[in-house]
């Protein structure tokens, strides 16, 4: 296997060439060197959009690049948001996708929609007991971030306000801008999103669009008050408007958990919520499984959007998921990373507790939460620190951390970082990536 692979490597980069039957011979030597293209014409005709068109778009995937890239060797990973490989069900994994591979039909065009029997245990997952959900009313998706990107295209035109709480993962906000939608901050305490000033944002914006995450928001890890899910509902049905309810935590509870409040979906009567679920979180990175729910003409739209966009998901990858979530592994699998994730907060928090000064308002220190869910602690700085020297003094000390800014879609109330403490390998290196962190801290504190 090893030889396999270094002779496949080799011919990847025109070194050798292979012949079934007869071996591995070196390849010709390369033409000369072609000489790098002119590509300046390229400014005139990337900025020519802003001229011609009347709703300027912004791609910028820097605040999700920034989560997703890894870090250099010997760097402590606080800024992921992927379980570390050590939590992935690898073994559960490989022995699902190889059943899946089996299967007949596997290898043919799956259904637009998706696997039926997948969609079946979305609807009963994110439906919950009372079968608020049919089939029929789920699509399979490639992951999350397709869903929220398809969902965004589908509800809202061009050029259209969209309603985000503040601060709220970057990729909404990318996607949004992208797609030359104006994302307008609601602001998010302890309790979830304020419902008292929602109504307020959209008689002011006139948009129809609110996206949300209800249970352990990133960042904050905030759960919406059980008061202020009927709010959401009943302020955005009064605007006409839909809600975008990203559950994207939902299996990502701490141990001990307590009962887990149902989908806003699931509590929806009128169709107002487009609901997006995804196996990535709790799995694997590549497992790009993933779901949109949604009743009435909407899920047509979705339903285009996603065609156009992809066609559809690979049936092996949506065969793979079904074999693993219909395994015995698949509940002990989720037991065992809901009391890793509460064992490596409690390590997080206890570390920064010892090293970081105190709550902010007391002596001038910082302020986090504790959520009972998630993969992130959002860290309030002192006034007067700046995010980006402290990030980057905690790069040159060994450990990377994600900066608060591209998380508020205006400007911030205060500096932050989001830690993250699924991707350590576990207490200890928590532990070292926040002494790392504290020494940064002594470099560029105010």
């Amino acid at each position: 296997m090893t030889v396999s692979r270094a002779l496949a490597e080799l011919a990847a980069e025109g070194l050798v060439t292979t012949r079934p039957g007869a071996g591995a011979f070196r390849a010709a030597p390369p033409a000369r060197a072609v000489r790098p293209a002119d590509t300046s014409w390229q400014e005139i005709a990337l900025s020519a959009e802003a001229a011609a068109d009347q709703v300027p778009r912004s791609v910028d995937a820097s605040g999700v690049l920034a989560t997703l890239a890894g870090p250099p060797p010997g760097v402590v990973e606080l800024s992921g948001g992927y379980l570390h490989p050590d939590l992935q069900p690898e073994r559960a994994l490989a022995a699902a996708l190889a059943r899946a591979g089996r299967r007949p039909g596997a290898w043919q065009r799956p259904p637009l929609e998706g696997v039926h029997e997948l969609r079946a245990w979305f609807a009963r997952e994110i439906g919950g007991p009372g079968g608020a959900l049919a089939p029929s009313d789920v699509l399979i998706t490639a992951g999350g971030q397709s869903a929220l990107t398809a969902a965004l295209r589908a509800l809202a035109p061009p050029g259209a306000p969209v309603l985000v709480e503040s601060p709220t993962y970057p990729g909404v906000l990318a996607v949004a801008r992208a797609s030359g939608l104006r994302p307008v901050p609601v602001p998010v305490d302890a309790d979830g999103v304020r419902t008292d000033l929602l109504a307020d944002a959209f008689r002011a914006s006139g948009a129809r669009l609110f996206v949300c995450q209800p249970l352990f928001q990133n960042p904050t890890g905030a759960v919406l008050a059980a008061e202020r899910r009927a709010e959401v509902l009943r302020v955005a049905r009064a605007a006409g408007a839909f809600v975008i309810e990203d559950d994207f935590a939902r299996r990502l509870a701490h141990e001990p958990a307590a009962a887990l409040p149902p989908t806003l979906i699931s509590d929806d009567a009128h169709g107002t919520v487009v609901h997006v679920g995804s196996l990535t979180k709790v799995t694997s990175p590549s497992l790009r499984v993933g779901a949109l729910a949604a009743r009435g003409p909407v899920l047509d739209r979705l339903r285009a959007i996603q065609v156009v966009d992809s066609f559809f998901v690979p049936g092996p990858l949506q065969e793979t998921a079904l074999e693993l979530v219909g395994s015995p592994s698949w509940p002990r699998h989720l037991r065992a990373v809901s009391r890793e994730l509460g064992a490596r907060r409690d390590a997080l928090l206890a570390a920064l507790h010892a090293r970081l000064p105190g709550p902010a308002g007391a002596d001038g220190g910082a302020a986090l939460s504790a959520p009972r869910g998630g993969c992130y602690l959002w860290l309030r700085l002192p006034d007067g620190t700046s995010e980006e020297a402290l990030a980057g003094a905690a790069l040159r000390a060994g450990v990377s951390v994600a900066r608060g800014r591209p998380y508020f879609p205006a400007e911030p109330p205060a500096a932050h970082l989001r830690l993250g403490f699924a991707s350590a390998s576990g207490p200890a290196e928590l532990t070292e990536g926040v002494r790392r962190l504290a020494a940064a801290w002594q470099e560029v504190a105010p």
